[in-house]
């Protein structure tokens, strides 16, 4: 008797063993199913035998002088077989589609400023190419996209070295040197004097908008590397905020190149003079070991092409 807590293993059933019977029981003749698959009939008839043989023996045609007659074992079969037979067309088509990049899924996730003219350059594009890929985005800062990342719920993470979140144990795949601009009221006496790159030393008295009341881990870490400790008057997250703060007077900004296009008439962009490394880095990260999907692949190439596009040279924005 059958042991329900130990159930018998399935038979080891060569797919090809499948693929003849149906044919077999399409056409009611060994013959005419050979003809189909290009065999001989004696090869048809022993992966017929050899599928009877792995079911335990009991014959699934009636073997007649004219044909063959599925038995009542081989009706039984025939919609489990036909169930195999397409779960596997199924995977065929998928996993082309995947190649293809036709199906399949890309979830990623970005920081706040690369959503505004990276991601969504790259994104158009990415859609453009790839309509079928089925895409969700997650926005965060650089440590909970990672986190996402390392536990499995997202595909790829666009990141920053901006805050110094450990990056060593996943595979960065560099976009762009983000250089900055410092943000003034039109009115400001720097705009006066043609726009050209600043020293932030010449801004260490100014107040500043920031979105953390501490320099470190922040874009000001570039105002500590020169050797003066920022004095935060307004701790402002958002960036279009900022914006309002400094137009009104209240301080200056800094503000990276990703996001240097989208600035109020109000408002103007000074270079910051490159003194050294560059601002930050943007890296899109993916886990180490894993092998991208053929989605993923093609998201990486449209963030290159968009990364291609930030400037590189600083220039002053009015």
């Amino acid at each position: 008797m059958p042991n329900p807590h130990h159930p018998d293993p399935p038979p080891d059933l060569a797919t090809v063993w499948l693929r003849v019977f149906l044919e077999v029981a399409r056409h009611e003749s060994f013959t005419g199913a050979a003809r189909t698959l290009g065999w001989t009939q004696s090869a048809v008839s022993r992966q017929i035998s050899s599928l009877e043989g792995a079911l335990g023996g009991a014959p699934l045609f009636d073997r007649l002088p004219r044909g063959v007659r599925l038995t009542e074992a081989g009706r039984v079969l025939v919609p489990y077989a036909e169930t195999v037979a397409g779960a596997l067309r199924g995977a065929v088509r998928e996993l082309a589609a995947l190649r293809e990049v036709a199906g399949g899924r890309l979830r990623f996730g970005a920081f706040p400023t690369a959503d505004a003219a990276l991601v969504p350059h790259a994104l158009g594009a990415f859609r453009t190419r790839h309509p079928g890929v089925r895409v969700s985005r997650e926005e965060g800062l650089t440590p909970s996209l990672l986190d996402r990342l390392t536990e499995g719920r997202l595909d790829l993470a666009v990141v920053s070295t901006t805050g110094g979140a450990p990056l060593s144990a996943y595979a960065l795949h560099h976009l762009l040197d983000e250089s900055l601009y410092v943000a003034v009221p039109a009115a400001h006496p720097l705009v006066g004097e043609g726009g050209g790159p600043v020293r932030l030393g010449r801004l260490a008295d100014a107040d500043w908008i920031s979105g953390s009341p501490r320099p470190e881990g922040t874009l000001l870490d570039a105002a500590l590397r020169q050797g003066f400790r920022p004095r935060i008057a307004h701790v402002v997250g958002e960036w279009t905020a900022k914006q309002g703060y400094v137009a009104a007077g209240l301080g200056v900004a800094l503000v990276p190149a990703l996001a240097a296009a989208s600035v109020r008439p109000d408002v103007v962009l000074l270079p910051v003079l490159d003194e050294g490394a560059p601002a930050r880095a943007v890296y899109a990260a993916t886990l180490r070991g894993r092998s991208p999907s053929p989605a993923v692949e093609a998201f990486l190439r449209a963030l290159r092409e968009a990364g291609s596009r930030i400037p590189r040279t600083p220039h002053p924005v009015a």
